[in-house]
């Protein structure tokens, strides 16, 4: 049986915004602009919009959320066995 792990809204808003920033990111570089000599707060302000625009990141959030509890899931399961061994 499947025990039921709920994944945080907080934690895919999270996702959903570093993806945002990343995709910021890569068109200022695609613009020749480096990101590095753009303020924080500007490519924020941009995540922001780009996020408003592009709602699918929320999907791709959850299920990538989704996959890191699984993946640490086993990960734990693996350590317990490993314990249980020893």
């Amino acid at each position: 049986m499947e025990t039921f792990n709920p994944i945080s809204a907080s934690a895919v808003h999270v996702l959903a915004r570093l993806a945002a920033r990343k995709a910021v990111q890569e068109e200022l570089r695609a613009q020749g602009v480096r990101p590095t000599l753009v303020k924080p707060a500007e490519i924020s302000a941009m995540a922001h919009n780009y996020l408003a625009n592009h709602p699918e990141l929320y999907r791709a959030a959850l299920e990538r959320a989704q996959r890191l509890a699984r993946e640490d899931e086993l990960r734990k399961a693996q350590r317990r066995k490993r314990r249980s061994v020893a």
